[in-house]
């Protein structure tokens, strides 16, 4: 399954009525990512008044939120997921860091501001195809590490965490794990490549 977001983060700025908007667009794969970005941004402008943000996560943006730290509710963080939902973006976070220029905008006015930094940003941004990964066990004999090997690399699958353990018993025994990563689609692929190479012994 493959879902559109952006490749590195990216900057853009809007200005109204003396006060300025910035915003930050980062690609982001998890709640934790959101708030190691937001506490950043915060820290390096602690000096602005409001950091308003929105993001979706998951293939279909199934997770998100929007947040208007204190201005008037809908008129901050709903611009914000607006773009990125109009963009058909996910894992994908958007903060627009305000600094008041004294003139009160009204909500109408806020929310076109909030609107026109985060699509900014997302102009400026590289939009790229990213894809679901998983990770799947993968356990077989030692006299099959080769074959096994073979297909992980036709197939272009990255493993890690290997662990070939003969303290225990002959070759033929189930005795080596790995963690192999791959697109969903894929493991029904490998299992079948595995299966016919006529592994001695393997299990997922």
């Amino acid at each position: 399954m493959e879902f559109l977001t952006i490749s590195s983060s990216s900057e853009g700025l809007y200005k109204a009525k003396g006060s300025k908007f910035l915003a930050f667009a980062f690609p982001v794969s998890s709640e934790e990512e959101v708030k190691e970005k937001l506490d950043f941004l915060r820290k390096k402008y602690f000096d602005a008044r409001h950091h308003c943000y929105a993001y979706r996560l998951g293939a279909n943006g199934e997770r998100y939120r929007a947040n208007d730290d204190g201005e008037p509710a809908n008129s901050a963080g709903k611009p914000v997921l607006g773009q990125l939902v109009a963009r058909n973006l996910t894992n994908v976070l958007v903060v627009v860091v305000r600094y008041f220029g004294g003139i009160l905008l009204g909500v109408g006015g806020l929310a076109q501001a909030y609107k026109q930094a985060a699509a900014d940003a997302l102009d400026h941004a590289e939009i790229i195809t990213g894809a679901v990964t998983e990770t799947w066990l993968l356990t077989f004999a030692y006299a099959d590490m080769n074959l096994v090997l073979k297909v992980l690399k036709d197939m272009n699958l990255k493993y890690d965490h290997p662990d070939f353990n003969l303290n225990n018993g002959s070759f033929n025994e189930i005795n080596c794990t790995m963690y192999v990563q791959g697109r969903q689609e894929l493991f029904a692929q490998m299992k079948k490549r595995l299966v016919h190479v006529e592994l001695k012994k393997v299990s997922f």
